[in-house]
């Protein structure tokens, strides 16, 4: 018997053992999982119950299952919601094509230098979002220190201006947001292996080429994550609008502000908030389909 018993130890041991190999990557995952629910689910389903209320700040709000407060929210504001989609695609893309060649050379030729210079590109960052914007403000103004001198040189018209323009709100967005386009970037290009940059002048492919089929292919998990990291928060600033778009250039989320701490429309706010958190939600879903998240794996 006790042969036996000894004769089945090793299959109560290997059954013990593929049960820890097929609930490991659970328990690894449930941190990450528990802070996704608390932080994200909790508070979507807490705007989605209060966004179906009805009522005022005086009276109070009830739960009266009020559905019909999407369509109207979409319907009134949906000019708002294409104007943030459309500054917040545009600054991405303009981070892009600004931070690409910078994090490209900080990684292929910074050297010994490349924390420094990874330094210099996030010391402006220190200071706060506000006073930034607030700066950048200053310097697109119509007299300010960049367009009042070139003006006082006649090189633009007196009628020449940013400030107050969609453009303004654009370049605030882009340069805010810099930083979340560039660092994914780096990180990339730096995990390269250069052997293959190598292995690919050895095989006599140009430079061009080289970057076209070589490094450009490898960087696309730090251009998605870049695209990411910038977009989300762009689409839903206000700030940026705010000091540097003024009243006829409001995005999305100048209209939740004002609804929530102005007008006092808590529904309205929270259904605005929810059709914007849905939307993102549903378009990052469809953008790492389109480009394929487990192609991005196979990259890394």
């Amino acid at each position: 018997m006790e042969q036996h018993l000894q004769s089945d130890r090793p299959g109560v041991a290997r059954h013990g053992s593929r049960l820890g190999k097929r609930l490991a990557p659970y328990l690894l995952i449930s941190p990450g999982g528990l802070w996704l629910g608390i932080f994200f689910l909790v508070p979507m389903l807490a705007m989605l119950s209060l966004s179906l209320q009805t009522g005022s700040i005086d009276t109070g709000f009830r739960q009266t299952w009020n559905f019909g407060v999407y369509p109207h929210a979409i319907g009134e504001y949906h000019k708002y919601f294409l104007r943030s989609l459309l500054y917040g695609g545009v600054a991405s893309a303009a981070t892009l094509l600004i931070s690409y060649p910078m994090s490209y050379w900080i990684a292929f030729h910074g050297g010994r230098r490349k924390t420094t210079y990874l330094l210099l590109l996030l010391l402006p960052f220190f200071v706060s979002f506000v006073i930034r914007t607030l700066a950048w403000g200053f310097i697109l103004s119509d007299e300010g220190i960049l367009f009042g001198t070139l003006k006082s040189w006649h090189l633009l018209p007196s009628s020449f201006r940013v400030l107050n323009t969609g453009t303004a709100v654009v370049s605030g967005i882009a340069y805010n947001f810099l930083p979340f386009m560039a660092l994914p970037l780096y990180v990339t290009l730096e995990k390269i292996d250069r052997s293959v940059v190598a292995a690919a002048g050895d095989l006599y492919a140009s430079k061009r080429e080289t970057f076209l089929r070589v490094i450009l292919p490898l960087s696309v998990p730090g251009i998605f994550a870049g695209v990411l990291l910038t977009l989300v928060p762009a689409v839903g600033d206000y700030v940026n609008a705010s000091i540097l778009g003024g009243t006829e250039n409001h995005m999305i989320g100048n209209i939740i502000q004002t609804e929530y701490l102005y007008n006092f429309n808590y529904p309205l706010a929270a259904a605005l908030s929810f059709v914007l958190m849905a939307g993102m939600v549903i378009g990052i879903l469809a953008y790492a389909r389109v480009l394929g998240t487990r192609e991005i794996e196979e990259y890394v």
